[in-house]
């Protein structure tokens, strides 16, 4: 298993950390190669140069804006060729700011089990890179 956590404070409010973390074009900002794009079910980052890539596929299965109420959470799956598990994106009101909690399994298809731990490893680093990008 793959399974990995990121969690980012942030000065901004959760709703435009919400709005900033699912703006899913500039995902592609923080994955070098990627450019990502979406329709509010499905979105698609596709990674490579030229001919040469790959599409990681996803679905958007729960959608839910912060309230005052509640966190905003938003659950993809992956069901792309190479790429599947899902990610989890949780935002919640913190100290006069936001805290973002997100949550991954990522696995890649002809990996086996024995690349479970660098790929959570290059996985936290990348995501974590992305979030911080997202959130500037």
């Amino acid at each position: 298993m793959t399974d990995f956590r990121i969690v980012l404070a942030t000065p901004l409010t959760a709703d435009e950390t919400w709005r900033r973390v699912t703006d899913w074009p500039r995902h592609g900002a923080g994955v070098p190669f990627t450019a990502v794009h979406g329709d509010g079910r499905t979105v698609v980052a596709r990674t490579g140069a030229g001919r040469f890539g790959f599409d990681d596929v996803m679905d958007v299965v729960r959608w839910e804006p912060p309230r005052a109420d509640r966190p905003g959470v938003c659950r993809l799956v992956k069901r792309g060729p190479l790429v599947t598990g899902w990610a989890e994106i949780e935002v919640r009101p913190h100290r006069g700011g936001a805290v973002v909690r997100w949550r991954e399994d990522l696995r890649v298809g002809p990996l086996p089990a024995l690349f479970d731990r660098p790929t959570a490893w290059c996985g936290r680093i990348l995501f974590r890179r992305t979030l911080r990008t997202l959130l500037r």
